[in-house]
């Protein structure tokens, strides 16, 4: 788990491609010292695992999975990277709780600036829309951010100029792709509440044979609405 918090920007050395796989060598100031091999560590918001350690760099394997969902499919040596280490449970959380997981990318779509802050639309599929609420929280990259707006496919964050300055949102152009994580409740919800979860028996049921569908009606003859 994550906070959204970036501590370092890093930059990917090599590239090593296995199949539809990938290993990335990845150099970042960050102090290691405390990590260890098989540790999770965020690059651009996704979750990976350190193969290796080196001073000031570290090695990831890359599941074709990750590579498919994410814009590693298209960032070349020399990319700048997010790069955040996996919460302890002693820290404060200042973000959101952030799984690594990414959902899915987005597109840059326009930038605005307004007063001292910078104004971000971006663009998204509508099943990643759906699961997004105004003043919800976004992950864009790894970055724990608050939703301003979202409509049917899209949505709207507004950056500080010390999180442009410290992370590669700052760096990003209209038309860039960036990964997205999605709130986990909203998932669950989506997922309850679009039937999704059919298949289960109701422990209420008689038969214990018939479908539980958990819907707005459901909820509302259940006495929850």
């Amino acid at each position: 788990m994550f906070t959204g918090i970036i501590e370092s920007l890093g930059t990917i050395r090599r590239i090593e491609t296995q199949g539809e796989g990938k290993i990335l060598v990845i150099a970042c100031d960050l102090d290691l010292t405390g990590t260890g091999i098989g540790d999770s560590i965020a690059v651009n918001g996704a979750c990976l695992t350190a193969v290796t350690l080196g001073k000031g760099q570290f090695k990831v394997d890359m599941a074709p999975e990750t590579v498919s969902r994410t814009t590693f499919d298209s960032l070349g040596p020399g990319a700048r990277v997010n790069i955040e280490r996996a919460l302890k449970l002693s820290d404060r959380i200042d973000g959101h709780l952030v799984s690594g997981h990414i959902d899915g990318t987005g597109v840059v779509s326009k930038i605005e600036t307004r007063s001292n802050a910078i104004i971000y639309d971006i663009q998204v599929p509508e099943n990643l829309a759906c699961e997004m609420i105004e003043k919800g929280s976004v992950a864009i990259d790894g970055i724990s951010l608050t939703i301003n707006q979202c409509w049917e496919n899209g949505f709207s964050v507004s950056i500080i100029p010390h999180t442009a300055k410290i992370t590669t949102i700052g760096f990003k152009n209209v038309g860039d792709r960036v990964n997205i994580e999605t709130d986990m409740l909203g998932k669950y919800v989506k997922k309850f509440l679009s039937g999704q979860g059919k298949g289960a028996k109701s422990p209420n049921d008689a038969g214990a044979d018939a479908d539980l569908d958990i819907s707005m009606s459901f909820l509302a003859r259940n006495g929850f609405l």
